[in-house]
């Protein structure tokens, strides 16, 4: 068991949040006065069906990779906004969300669980990105549309496969969620593929003129990994019952 201010702080530092100009604020989102942190759950975003699973399962601190307060957004918390704050301060229930610095970290983060999950050796983030763009190499090169079976079945989900190629794919890159404006970077790398999690229009044409595959895997698909990484070494680090909850998302 723990304080929540004492798990942000311990998070903070190991995400390394000063470190990143992001989109939304890192650390504590909401302090529901709950206090003392015994039951923790983990889930990808701070949806109202994940609120509501949390609170049955009497969790004290909600940590999301995607949170609330993003750049840009309407300020008034009315309509949906309103109903997600107000049931985790009615229910006493926390928010704790890391975004970009989840993405990045070395161990824990997304690209790394990833690698992990997909099996890529010599798995490490590219300086000049910030450390969001990775890469790697397969352990054995495999066809296009074996690397595509093999992506569907640990993901659970069809990856859009964009294909310019049958030579076997060997290297490759890599950045979780919505990074498919970094494929021309990846393709400065000199690799076969790139994964990501979304793609665009344009995407399309640049796979195909870049000379790289594009595998779309899902942007929740492919960051589920982290926050539960991280989840689980908090739970070890304070004691903490913890429990990832999967909110089912096609994109």
């Amino acid at each position: 068991m723990a304080e929540v201010y004492e798990v942000e702080q311990f998070c903070s530092k190991l995400m390394n949040v000063a470190a990143f100009d992001d989109y939304c604020p890192n650390g504590l989102q909401v302090d529901a006065g709950s206090g003392e942190v015994r039951r923790l759950v983990t889930g990808v975003t701070a949806c109202q069906e994940l609120i509501d699973r949390a609170v049955a399962w009497d969790a004290d601190l909600l940590l999301v990779h995607h949170g609330f307060f993003w750049r840009g957004e309407s300020l008034p918390l009315t309509g949906y906004k309103g109903r997600r704050v107000r049931t985790l301060m009615q229910r006493g229930l926390s928010l704790m969300a890391y975004h970009l610095p989840l993405d990045a970290h070395p161990e824990l983060g997304n690209n790394r669980q990833l690698a992990l999950l997909l099996g890529l050796n010599d798995a490490n983030a590219i300086a000049e990105t910030g450390g969001l763009l990775w890469s790697g190499a397969l352990s054995a090169p495999l066809p296009p549309q074996q690397l595509r079976h093999r992506i569907a079945d640990l993901l659970g989900r069809e990856p859009l496969h964009i294909a310019v190629d049958e030579a076997p794919v060997e290297r490759l890159c890599w950045c979780t969620g919505a990074a498919q404006n970094y494929i021309e970077t990846a393709a400065q790398q000199g690799v076969d593929a790139y994964i990501s999690g979304e793609i665009s229009e344009q995407t399309v044409h640049l796979a195909r003129e870049l000379g790289i595959h594009y595998f779309a895997a899902g942007h929740h698909a492919t960051e589920r990994y982290g926050i539960r990484a991280l989840g689980e070494h908090l739970a070890d680090r304070f004691g903490l019952e913890h429990r990832f909850i999967e909110v089912e998302n096609p994109v």
